[in-house]
């Protein structure tokens, strides 16, 4: 017993032997390497990608004669007369962010480094969406072989990447908002963090909820800045606004069958238009003297039309299965949106009656709420604090340990991936 307490003893001054020599040194520091990811209280630390100009900005500018090289100086504005590919340019919002420069990245969630090996993550500036819209006129037309070349160069080029190659591009960001964007050749990236409207043309094994970012549309409706009426509840005297194409494909078609139930009802305005600069104005003059915007289901599960509603202040009810929704896990949609299921919205009567039996204060309530968050839908530069643009990049952020933990993973197993035969 003597013995055994000795020893005791003795291990006991061993130990506090130790612990006093290291005085402050974290052990876990000498047996864990630190996880590379900026502190939540620093930006991220994104690598840009110096892509041939006619990747992005070139697409702009196709007069450019330095198409081949890489874009530099101040960005070019957005053009005024796109038309709807501007609610598809979160790609040139989120480059056009990089680009900024304002000292030491305040109010920034993200800043670009020159140095690959101090990055958190790498940004791949290829505006997609726009190439998709801007090569060929449909899925058909012999133009869009241009984006079908643009897809395999890029992906040549990223191969020949030792950080694509290291981390097997789970690392790098690239955003693919229209629903055809890199249609040709998405399965070989689908291990990236793919920056999307929805989930509606993405098979699961290219794109989840899990790993990558879902970005609101950009608003192709002018905001409502002065919106300061004393009373908005008697103000904006239709009940329920609609206006926009009823023949869609997929979960869309619930719009026509909307269209028989809703189209002459009282406090309804349900109106056939197509996307033109004036019906576009039409239609925001039409949100803001409304108390409740339609947003059912497009050929995707969303659509522009709900961030429209959003920066115009008017409730939106939405009516679609299977939409998801930007930075759902900071904000709850609930607070200042309607949900209905498909199977709800086509019962005859029964969504005008809940909302005509919602109260004015709880319509005020959420008014009020619109007008607090919809910051968070405005893509601008230069950028904001907590805009559009911010609020992607934070999210960004929160898919990397996931992204970081399958690279490590990848790494050490000698095996294919065991987890996945379960």
């Amino acid at each position: 017993m003597l013995a055994k307490g000795l020893l005791l003893s003795f291990c006991v001054l061993l130990m506090v032997f130790i612990y006093l020599s290291l005085g402050s040194l974290d052990l876990r520091s000498q047996f864990f390497a630190p996880t590379i990811i900026a502190p939540s209280n620093s930006p991220l630390k994104i690598y840009m990608y110096n892509l041939p100009r006619h990747f992005n900005i070139g697409m702009l500018r196709r007069s450019d004669p330095h198409q081949d090289l890489p874009f530099t100086g101040q960005i070019p504005p957005w053009p005024q007369n796109s038309g709807l590919k501007k609610q598809h340019s979160v790609e040139y919002w989120m480059m056009a962010s990089l680009l900024y420069e304002d000292g030491e990245g305040r109010d920034m969630e993200a800043i670009r480094v020159s140095d690959p090996e101090e990055a958190d993550a790498f940004f791949v500036p290829f505006f997609s969406s726009l190439s998709f819209n801007t090569h060929g006129h449909n899925m058909t037309d012999p133009e869009t072989e241009v984006d079908r070349q643009l897809q395999i160069e890029l992906l040549e080029f990223l191969r020949i990447s030792k950080f694509w190659e290291q981390s097997g591009g789970r690392d790098h960001v690239i955003p693919m908002h229209h629903p055809n964007a890199f249609r040709f050749l998405r399965e070989k990236v689908n291990a990236s963090i793919l920056v999307v409207a929805d989930f509606g043309r993405c098979p699961k094994n290219i794109s989840s909820l899990s790993k990558d970012v879902v970005a609101p549309y950009v608003h192709v409706g002018d905001s409502f800045i002065d919106d300061d009426s004393s009373d908005p509840f008697e103000s904006r005297t239709t009940l329920l606004f609609f206006r926009g194409r009823t023949v869609r494909k997929a979960e869309g078609i619930v719009r026509s069958k909307l269209a028989k139930i809703l189209r002459g009802q009282e406090g309804v305005h349900f109106e056939e238009s197509v996307a033109t600069g004036e019906s576009i104005k039409a239609s925001s003059l039409g949100m803001r003297s409304s108390k409740f915007c339609l947003n059912p289901a497009g050929d995707t599960p969303s659509s522009c039309r709900l961030f429209d509603a959003i920066v115009s202040h008017c409730i939106p009810v939405i009516v679609s299965d299977r939409i998801e929704l930007p930075y759902e896990d900071e904000i709850d949609y609930r607070t200042f949106s309607l949900f209905f299921s498909v199977e709800e919205a086509l019962r005859p009567g029964y969504m005008l009656k809940e909302l005509r039996q919602i109260k004015r204060e709880k319509w005020v309530e959420m008014w009020r709420r619109l007008k607090e968050i919809s910051h968070h839908f405005e893509f601008q530069f230069p950028p904001k604090r907590d805009d559009a643009v911010n609020m992607i990049w934070k999210q960004v952020r929160h898919k990397l340990p996931a992204a970081k933990l399958a690279v490590h993973r990848s790494r050490r197993l000698k095996i294919p991936d065991w987890w996945e035969k379960r």
